[in-house]
């Protein structure tokens, strides 16, 4: 089958889709974009979120059939057309919250999400939003320092593609 969504602003389409791949497959192995990690495909470790309409999800349990027609943002969608960091990819690097970054592209979807929701978050709330995220390298604190600086830092960095609101175009 073919399916035909926005993935990270751009119109993409990719033929001979077996309906049961995941759309984590989709992303990484027939459209090239291996921002998402591949690590327990059964939505335990979060290392696969994307957004999709504008709602943070494992791609490793979306059927990719499911995103015909709908709007992907995964990690690599957050920074600007020029490569410009948004400001949680840039907390990350700055905090020193990147070890062996396996866990990071879903953490930094999923503080993106948090940010949008609570812009000023307290640690529980931030505990919370990072509970479906699993980190084997460290013990969170570089994380949630990386947490507290995105949410001081001004809302977008330029050129930052915006995710677009939950229940948008299907």
């Amino acid at each position: 089958m073919r399916v035909s969504c926005r993935i990270n602003g751009e119109q993409r389409e990719a033929d001979g889709v077996w309906p049961g791949e995941s759309l984590l497959y989709l992303l990484r192995e027939r459209l090239g974009l291996p921002g998402a990690k591949n690590a327990c495909e059964q939505g335990e470790c979060g290392s696969c979120t994307v957004y999709l309409d504008g709602l943070p999800v494992c791609a490793c349990l979306v059927a990719s059939g499911q995103a015909q027609g709908r709007e992907v943002v995964a990690v690599e969608g957050l920074s600007g057309p020029d490569g410009t960091l948004d400001r949680v990819q840039r907390a990350f690097l700055e905090a020193g919250a990147v070890q062996c970054g396996f866990c990071t592209p879903g953490l930094i979807v999923a503080v993106h999400d948090l940010l949008a929701r609570v812009p000023a978050p307290a640690d529980p709330d931030i505990r919370e939003a990072l509970a479906g995220n699993l980190c084997r390298c460290t013990g969170y604190e570089k994380i949630m320092e990386a947490v507290r600086l995105a949410a001081a830092a001004p809302p977008s960095a330029p050129g930052a593609m915006p995710v677009p609101a939950p229940g948008g175009p299907r």
